[in-house]
């Protein structure tokens, strides 16, 4: 199942509820927690992603907080391979390194163990989230995999909001797969 049919991405799309003027006025905010909850739609999505990594020879999936962490994690138990967060500035412990990045209205940073990768020579990561939008937080976290010597094999989103165009931008780092454009 390395290419979802336009039934599969259906089904999936239609399993993402849509909350209007959520977080502010004028959005419409993807609400992927009606996909988790659904185990037929959350089983596809993971058994698609399985199939399409499992040849990848990964060694480690980063999710980005705090929803890349879902599928992430389930997906590199799929893969029998660690799972690395790139969490949001001053929420992980130990030695880490950041990356900031612009957002509308200001600055945010994100930041990963300087060991994340347990100093696995070029290790081989893919970075996943559930969305992607102006592609500023994949973008910082692309940087950060990166700058800790992995090898970020590719980038990976559910969701791909392709009227903001955030994807070009992670392409900078490496190739990008989107399952749902949108």
């Amino acid at each position: 199942m390395k290419e979802l049919t336009a039934k599969d991405k259906e089904f999936l799309l239609n399993s993402i509820r849509n909350i209007y003027d959520f977080p502010k006025e004028g959005i419409v905010f993807k609400d992927i927690t009606t996909l988790l909850n659904n185990k037929e739609a959350f089983n596809l999505l993971m058994t698609h992603l399985e199939d399409r990594y499992k040849e990848y020879n990964l060694d480690y999936v980063a999710g980005i907080d705090s929803r890349g962490f879902i599928f992430g994690a389930a997906l590199a138990d799929r893969l029998n391979v660690g799972f690395v967060p790139v969490r949001k500035k001053g929420k992980l412990p130990g030695t880490t390194v950041c990356e900031k990045y612009e957002l509308e209205y200001g600055f945010d940073e994100v930041e990963i163990h300087l060991d994340a990768f347990n100093e696995k020579k070029d290790a081989r990561v893919l970075l996943i989230d559930d969305l992607i939008a102006t592609g500023g937080t994949a973008n910082a976290a692309a940087k950060l995999i990166k700058n800790v010597k992995a090898n970020l094999v590719e980038v990976c989103f559910l969701l791909n909001l392709t009227f903001l165009d955030g994807k070009k931008r992670v392409e900078e780092h490496a190739n990008v797969y989107t399952i749902l454009d949108i």
